[in-house]
Order: C-alpha cells, then sequence, then structure tokens
C-alpha cells in the first residue's frame, strides 16, 4: 500500500441533455418536478462551481464525463430510433442521468482487499430503463481512466439483482490509505416505490472485491425512509472517517448494526438525528444527508451542504446544533447545486470517492482550476440554456447535445465513440 493514497473525488460533468422528465420513481424531487424547464448549462457550471469549492478546501478533485445522449445504440437494440421511438423511449435515451457519479460504481480501497488492488464494480442500474443502459460508457470510461495495475474494474453484477452503486455503499476507517469496514445497505420493500439495492447484488461484489467478511456489514434500509422518498441509502445517511451522520429511521435494525459498528470500530463517532427533530420527510426535501462529509487536510470535519438544507428550517436547526457542539463535524459550506437538486441529487450523488495515489490514475481524469476553466468554457459554448419537454423530440436538439459532448471530449483529449 502506498502512503500517497488519499481520497479522490471523482463529480459527473453534467452533460447538454439535462432536463426534467421524471422517469425516476422513488425519487421525490424529480418526479415532482417533471415537465418543468431545465437549465443544463447552470447545472453544468454550479457542478463546477462545486468542485472549485472543493479544491479550494484541499481536497483532491476528479471528474467522470457525461454520456454521449441521445443513446442511439439503446434505442437500435430495441429496434427504434429517435425518430420513430415513443416519447417515452425517447426521454429513456436522452436522460441525462449519469451525472449522479455516486451511482456508477461501488469503490474497495486496495488497503481492504485480498490482493491489495482497488477494485470498482460497475453498477447494473437495472431497477429503471432510463439508467439501464449506462453501464457499457461508465465501464469503458473507468476502464480508461483507472487502467493502472493497481487497479481492478470489473462489469455490473448480472440481473435481476439491482445494483446502484457506491450511493448504497459506505466506508469507516481511521485513516483513507488504512484497512477500513465497509457498509453495504440494500433495501427489501419501501411501500409505493422499489427497493433498488438488491442484497445479493452486495453480496457478490464483496466477494468479487475479496472483501475480509469480518470487516464488512450487509445492512438493511428501513422500509420507512424508502417510502418516504429516500430512494439510496445517500439521502438519510452519510459517513466519512470514523463518523457516521445518519437519520433516526434510516436503517432498519440500527441497534443491531450500531452495536456491530461499535465492535469492529470502537472509536466510531455516530452522529443520528431524531426524527422528532427532523422528518424523513424534511430529511428528504432538505438532502441533508446527501451532504459530501469530508476531512480536509489540517482541518475539522465538514458536510458540504446544497442551499436547501438551509432553507430547511428544520434541517438548518440541527445543523446549528451540532455545529456548535463537541463532536466531530465542526464546518458546513453551502454550494449551489439547484439544478441538480430539481432532478434529485444533491453534493453526495454528483461524486464517486476514490481512495487511491493520484499517480495511478490518467490525469485527463484529474481536475485543477486551469482544467475547470476549459471544461466551462466548453460548457458556456454548447450547452443549451434551457431544455423543455418537447425539445426531446426536437432532432435539432439531438444534433447540437451530441455536437456539445464531442467539443468536451476533444477538449478533454479523450477519443470517445458515439
Amino acid at each position: 500500500m502506498s502512503r500517497g493514497e488519499v481520497e479522490i473525488n471523482f463529480d459527473g460533468i453534467i452533460g447538454p441533455t439535462h432536463n426534467y422528465a421524471g422517469l425516476s420513481l422513488g425519487n421525490l424531487a424529480a418526479t415532482n418536478n417533471a415537465g418543468d424547464v431545465s437549465h443544463p448549462r447552470a447545472a453544468a457550471l454550479q457542478g463546477i462551481a462545486k468542485m472549485r469549492s472543493n479544491i479550494a478546501l484541499g481536497l483532491h478533485q476528479g471528474i467522470l464525463l457525461p454520456h454521449p445522449r441521445p443513446n442511439h445504440d439503446w434505442l437500435a437494440s430495441l429496434s427504434k430510433d429517435m425518430a420513430s421511438a415513443s416519447r417515452a423511449l425517447q426521454a429513456n435515451a436522452f436522460s441525462a442521468s449519469a451525472m449522479w457519479a455516486a451511482n456508477a460504481a461501488t469503490v474497495s480501497p486496495a488497503s481492504d482487499t485480498a490482493d491489495g488492488k482497488c477494485h470498482l464494480t460497475v453498477a447494473n442500474l437495472v431497477t429503471m430503463p432510463h439508467r439501464s443502459h449506462e453501464w457499457p460508457f461508465t465501464l469503458w470510461q473507468l476502464e480508461l481512466a483507472f487502467a493502472d495495475s493497481h487497479f481492478r474494474v470489473h462489469p455490473p453484477v448480472p440481473p435481476p439483482f439491482g445494483d446502484e452503486g457506491a450511493a448504497n455503499h459506505m466506508r469507516m476507517a481511521a485513516d483513507h490509505a488504512g484497512p477500513g469496514i465497509e457498509i453495504f445497505v440494500y433495501g427489501e420493500t419501501g411501500g409505493p416505490f422499489p427497493a433498488r439495492q438488491h442484497v445479493e447484488a452486495s453480496r457478490a461484489i464483496a466477494r468479487r472485491h475479496g472483501l475480509d467478511p469480518e470487516r464488512t456489514l450487509f445492512v438493511q434500509q428501513s422500509p420507512e425512509a424508502i417510502a418516504a422518498g429516500a430512494f439510496h441509502n445517500d439521502v438519510v445517511a452519510v459517513a466519512d472517517g470514523l463518523t457516521l451522520f445518519a437519520h433516526e429511521q434510516a436503517f432498519a435494525a440500527k441497534e443491531g448494526f450500531y452495536t456491530d459498528l461499535r465492535r469492529l470500530l470502537p472509536e466510531v463517532r455516530i452522529v443520528e438525528v431524531p426524527a422528532a427533530a427532523v422528518s424523513l420527510a424534511d430529511a428528504v426535501r432538505s438532502y441533508m444527508f446527501n451532504a459530501q462529509l469530508v476531512t480536509p487536510p489540517g482541518g475539522a470535519q465538514a458536510l458540504i451542504l446544497p442551499r436547501e438544507a438551509r432553507e430547511n428550517g428544520p434541517a438548518w436547526a440541527w445543523l446549528e446544533q451540532i455545529l456548535r457542539g463537541n463532536g466531530p463535524i465542526r464546518q458546513a459550506h453551502i454550494v449551489d447545486v439547484r439544478e441538480s437538486m430539481a432532478n434529485g441529487g444533491g453534493p453526495a450523488c454528483l461524486r464517486l470517492r476514490v481512495v487511491a495515489d493520484p499517480a495511478w490514475v490518467d490525469p485527463r481524469f484529474l481536475m485543477d482550476s486551469h482544467k475547470l476553466d476549459l471544461i466551462a468554457n466548453v460548457v458556456t459554448r454548447y450547452w443549451p440554456e434551457t431544455v423543455r419537454q418537447h425539445d426531446i423530440g426536437d432532432e435539432k436538439i439531438w444534433e447540437n447535445s451530441e455536437l456539445g459532448w464531442l467539443m468536451l471530449m476533444k477538449e478533454l483529449q479523450v477519443n470517445a465513440i458515439l
């Protein structure tokens, strides 16, 4: 294990087809805003601004590429094209949901695995049609970004076992580069909404990554949380280092989970928000748990929160209380990701955490201020200002989106194919 290993946040660049089609059942923000006018240019620039803020905090920052859209190959597999497809199929082929990098893969650092390599398993996302066709391009780019021999990139777990990646996975450790406890959170029921993470997918990934069974936990998400709109665990819980920040109703059998966690990691600090103070509904509306919980170099542990958390009375009152206390979380940084929030994802949804030495990563996927300037220039020139729902069926919109994507790939010097 190299002592150069650090946590790198890889944020998904929001693509030019960002729109509000309301395709994600159980994602209340996405379905409640269905049909609204989206602003892809503003969305992407907000994401870039968040990455700049992370770099300013001293965090390591990377990117994941937007996917080429519309996905003509997926439509061809259904014996359709954009011109002949129904509006529903067009919307599924046009989706920019790959922006949610937390769903790209599940990651186990080298210090946790039997072969001493960092393992990444691409998520199959089979539960939702608009996401089920993301994995081939995700696999391609992860194999490019993590081609070094220190990594092993795996294809998805086969269906029907749904896997939605790191959004349902947490890792806790005293040191990012040291051995950790890996926590897989799965769902079983969620009232009217589907449970997206299957326990068999989680178990398969743990075996594939060569994790120590004694240091691996499988925890059920509470049906109440899923029914309230917590379609992924990261809507109600987040972990970093020795700290677990979670809603009281996040887990189905929390006492057993907490007991196991304290046994395996005696130094663990569990910061639990009572339902009496912040309801599940307010937790979901504010995305206070869908924050990036980070430890900046030489600094106190911090939450990177969306503006919506600041604007939600119960959520902000509780956050102010813990920030004033003697607990591990001492800072809050507010970011504006309003456009992505309206599609059901906050700061944590936009990033995939990878513990690795940056020297192992393809440099085209690692960011600094200059590289972000280059991306922002492409976005400003080629991303549409607005996308309305009727635009999804407009051939000119398809062509412009593909042109913008190609120009970004050219700027990043990535030879990708449509």
